[in-house]
């Protein structure tokens, strides 16, 4: 260990520290171990684990420190650490709505999507051929679809606007992952035969389920808007009143997505064509791709490969990102202004440690004086201060990190419960991204080195005449 280490620690290190920090730090570690075991027993169901979890380790951190250093150094290795468990907590929770939201986008959509512009079209086996032939080792499933909006009924009183989905029911579980989501029936009754004493199947959201007052067995009546009954050449409407058909509801799914559990309907592709009266048409063409980060090189290859074999541009092909760019570049920016205010807050903790170090120069004055005079050179000096401020920043970005990834992992099986309807999910997501993690630790010590410049340079200019002068 060079000198200069030796040096910057001794200026740190307070000695023995009063009994009354080393009580309180015992005090508020019982807390920690208190909290964590109602959070661990409770299997993350209790809040009160978390609250007493966080303020015994925040406690035993403050005693811990003035029990080592002084009162200026925990201040100052106290507003690293606050700056740091917050940024990684709320990065955490930024990341976890990322993830679930892309989770939830692509668990009922596929992640490219071929349409031709505004028309229906019947070629559609050729367009899977080319998506299947764009690029063989990305793309793994494929499957037409008809989406449109139309009104469901059932019963005196319950009406609700939805989306209906036609799908092929053989594709279906190999491009879209609804029957996962399945907590009554299945999606492989879409399947099933249609008759006089059966009619057509369905499967819906649970949350429009329980709007509609509708169970597995239950029927509902599909209602066809004119708007709806157009001839897809011409989009001329075909007749002047609504068309309804009754449909048997054979599956409940629940996505966790507000916005598709109270709105999206599954059925066959077939059904829907002879409700819409389209014949052999359908609105697009989707599918799944092995790499969902690729979907757009795929979705770019498909769209060439559409334009020199029609000759045209009346193609539309776009990934999962493209069609939900709104949301995802909401939480992009979101992420980023949360990523810059704690920054800032991070920054500011530093100029408590500017002037922790400021003040450690003054006092340390006849010192530095002496070192000079032993012939310790000015970088030598500016060293000594160096280590006391990464030291400092260290130290506050180890307990911060630790604060931070030990809240996250309570609150991840805390499960806390969202309104669905204004932040579209059903529970907090908390989603510990590693990479993250380690920019916040590298971040912390970059500010920290820089704060260190100031009272290092000003250490290292001392001359050992001024510290000596009135000795």
């Amino acid at each position: 260990m060079s000198y200069e280490t030796r040096i910057g620690w001794r200026y740190l290190y307070r000695g023995e520290g009063d009994r009354s920090h080393l009580v309180g730090l015992v005090c508020f570690a019982l807390m920690t171990a208190l909290g964590l075991a109602l959070a661990l027993i409770s299997a993350g169901g209790s809040g009160w684990g978390i609250i007493l979890t966080g303020v015994g380790m925040m406690g035993s951190v403050l005693f811990g420190l003035l029990w080592v250093f002084s009162v200026f150094t925990t201040v100052s290795v106290l507003g690293v650490v606050l700056g740091v468990a917050a940024m990684t907590l709320v990065l955490a929770v930024t990341s976890g709505f990322q993830q679930q939201f892309q989770d939830k986008v692509l668990g009922v959509n596929a992640h490219v999507i071929i349409m031709k512009n505004n028309q229906g079209f019947s070629e559609y086996r050729d367009i899977e051929k080319i998506a299947w032939e764009s690029d063989k080792e990305q793309v793994i499933a494929v499957q037409p679809f008809i989406f449109v909006e139309m009104q469901v009924t059932r019963g005196m009183g319950y009406l609700s606007g939805v989306a209906i989905k036609g799908i092929d029911p053989k594709r279906m579980n190999s491009v879209l992952d609804v029957h996962k989501q399945m907590v009554e029936g299945t999606v492989e009754t879409l399947q099933r035969s249609v008759d006089d004493e059966n009619p057509a199947p369905i499967v819906i959201g649970q949350v429009l389920a329980e709007k509609l007052k509708a169970k597995v067995g239950s029927r509902v009546t599909v209602v066809v808007p004119p708007i709806r009954n157009v001839d897809t050449s011409s989009w001329e409407s075909l007749a002047e009143s609504t068309k309804s058909v009754e449909f048997e509801v054979t599956g409940i799914f629940y996505s966790g997505f507000a916005e598709y559990d109270q709105r999206l309907m599954y059925i066959s592709l077939e059904a829907f064509q002879g409700l819409l009266d389209w014949g052999d048409k359908v609105m697009g063409v989707e599918l799944k791709v092995r790499d969902v980060s690729k979907a757009d090189e795929v979705a770019k290859k498909i769209d060439k490969v559409l334009v020199e074999t029609y000759n045209d541009f009346q193609w539309s092909v776009q990934d999962w990102n493209a069609l939900n760019k709104n949301l995802f570049t909401a939480l992009t920016l979101q992420k980023i202004a949360l990523v810059i205010v704690l920054t800032l807050i991070i920054a500011v903790a530093t100029f408590n440690m500017v002037s922790a170090l400021t003040m450690m120069v003054i006092d340390k004055t006849r010192e530095i004086a002496i070192l000079r005079s032993m012939g310790s050179t000015s970088l030598g000096i500016g060293r000594v201060f160096q280590t006391v401020g990464l030291c400092i920043g260290g130290v506050g970005t180890v307990c911060g990190l630790v604060i931070g990834l030990t809240l996250c992992e309570l609150l991840q099986r805390y499960n806390y419960r969202l309104d669905p309807k204004v932040y579209l999910i059903d529970k907090l997501p908390v989603s510990v991204n590693f990479n993250e993690v380690i920019w916040v630790g590298v971040v912390t010590m970059i500010i920290s080195g820089v704060a260190t410049w100031f009272p290092s340079v000003k250490a290292s200019k001392l001359q050992p005449v001024e510290g000596l002068r009135y000795d």
